[in-house]
């Protein structure tokens, strides 16, 4: 695909030398020089914004606490009261909606949040959290809520910007995309660099484009396996991929368990629909939490409402921070014994690899170091773009701006090396289908873009007329 104008100066217009290194990396280089070449330009605006925005979400945790203080701290007191004297005190300040969930305070110096959703202003999938003090039951105050990790508007809009660009579902296809190729991109990035002779890769005594091609490999090749996770991880979510990713976890026994809201049912309820009825129904809060407690569920925990009168409460540990706590148990509410359980320990191997990707990735299972490393790596693409990006004008040449690599290079592919290639791609494209539409269409313009350079009198590739002459 030409990006640039042709010029008789352009390097699209030179025939591809055949490779005549040895073994099979020889006449693929070009070819993955090419696609890295090209999914650096056309998709490094999406990197852009998903590692800009990314950068700022790993950072929000830290403003998060600082910005809300007052709300999420109390000074310690003597001793904490019952949680259903919290929840009574925050459905006196705030009676709107219905109680979707309890989280009682996880430290001495944390406040109880309760949840509200039905509010009116407030989204569907968000709910209003009424901070109350749990030594004296004062509400401290009460803000928007989203996610499991309980963000707070900041965080929140940095998340849904960062996820969907504020654009709802449709706008998820934007960070799927980038996630879709940033693998590819970076392991492109690697081959290519530890295809170069070392003489080639040192930066110190270099300038120009050799300068910032050695920052850009040096550095990719440092954060590569980063962006390589980060990549992984941020497809288990994504609308399509994700969706494969699922169906074939659940068809291999690996889906995550949860626990059955159902008194006395399989792992196969759902445990998180929003309380229709009374907050105190049954044998109320404070008995189902010490029946909780008494299974070893340890703070953090989430108290989930029954659903209806056929319901059970569930409670559930939210500590996603290493060492995971994720066990879970529902609670009959007519007898306050426990009628399910299920226990982190007992997830399949997959089920906790994806809990704990995940959890790396949105920078809650280490903590502030955690996020730190998150913040390194969106600094590192941030520069890698700019630098990438630097590299193509320092290839321009007369008029054009930035000489694309040249095309053919798939011809110099010996066929037993190419079929295998082509299929293994045909198959990633299937299971990851952004990534595949999204080549196939780089293909198909690229054809075409070659097709009109070639009538134009300018072949794309193979001897000039004049050579023919």
């Amino acid at each position: 695909m030409s990006i640039a104008p042709t010029t008789e100066t352009d390097e699209s217009t030179r025939p591809v030398t055949p490779a005549t290194g040895r073994g099979a990396w020889a006449p693929l280089r070009p070819l993955v020089l090419r696609l890295h070449f090209y999914a650096g330009v056309l998709v490094a605006p999406f990197l852009l914004v998903a590692a800009t925005t990314g950068f700022l979400y790993a950072a929000s945790f830290q403003a998060e606490k600082i910005l809300y203080s007052h709300e999420m701290t109390v000074p310690v007191g003597d001793e904490k009261l019952p949680v259903s004297e919290q929840v009574a005190a925050a459905r006196k300040a705030h009676p709107e909606g219905t109680v979707s969930a309890v989280r009682p305070s996880p430290e001495d110096d944390e406040t109880t949040r309760v949840m509200l959703s039905g509010v009116s202003g407030i989204g569907e999938t968000h709910t209003l959290a009424v901070f109350v003090d749990p030594y004296t039951a004062k509400v401290r105050g009460a803000l928007e809520q989203y996610g499991s990790t309980g963000a707070l508007p900041l965080r929140t809009w940095i998340d849904e910007f960062h996820a969907n660009l504020k654009l709802g579902d449709n706008g998820r296809l934007y960070s799927e995309l980038a996630a879709s190729w940033l693998w590819v991109i970076a392991a492109g990035g690697l081959v290519l660099w530890f295809g170069r002779r070392r003489t080639q890769r040192k930066i110190r005594g270099t300038s120009g484009r050799r300068r910032t091609l050695g920052l850009h490999g040096t550095v990719g090749v440092w954060a590569a396996l980063g962006f390589l996770f980060l990549s992984a991880t941020g497809l288990t979510w994504s609308t399509y991929a994700g969706a494969n990713i699922d169906e074939l976890r659940t068809s291999l026994r690996q889906a995550t368990p949860s626990v059955s809201a159902a008194t006395g049912g399989e792992h196969s309820g759902h445990g998180a629909g929003a309380a229709e009825g009374g907050v105190e129904h049954g044998v109320g809060l404070d008995k189902v939490l010490a029946a909780a407690r008494a299974k070893g569920l340890g703070d953090p925990v989430e108290i989930v409402p029954p659903a209806d009168a056929s319901s059970a409460y569930v409670v559930r540990q939210v500590q996603r921070s290493w060492p995971t706590k994720q066990d879970a148990v529902a609670v009959d509410p007519t007898t306050g014994e426990v009628a399910d359980t299920v226990r982190f320990a007992d997830y399949p191997v997959l089920a906790k690899l994806t809990r704990w990707g995940i959890d790396a990735h949105t920078g809650v299972l280490f903590g502030i170091v955690n996020q730190l490393v998150l913040m390194a790596l969106a600094l590192s693409l941030i520069l890698l773009i700019l630098w990438g990006y630097r590299m193509w004008w320092q290839r321009g040449r007369a008029s054009a701006f930035g000489r694309p690599v040249p095309r053919g290079a798939w011809q110099q592919v010996p066929a037993h090396v190419l079929v295998p290639l082509m299929a293994g791609i045909a198959v990633l494209g299937y299971f990851v289908p952004l990534l595949g539409i999204s080549l196939a269409a780089f293909i198909a313009v690229d054809v075409v873009l070659g097709e009109i350079a070639y009538r134009r009198g300018k072949r794309t590739y193979g001897p000039s007329k004049e050579a023919v002459k």
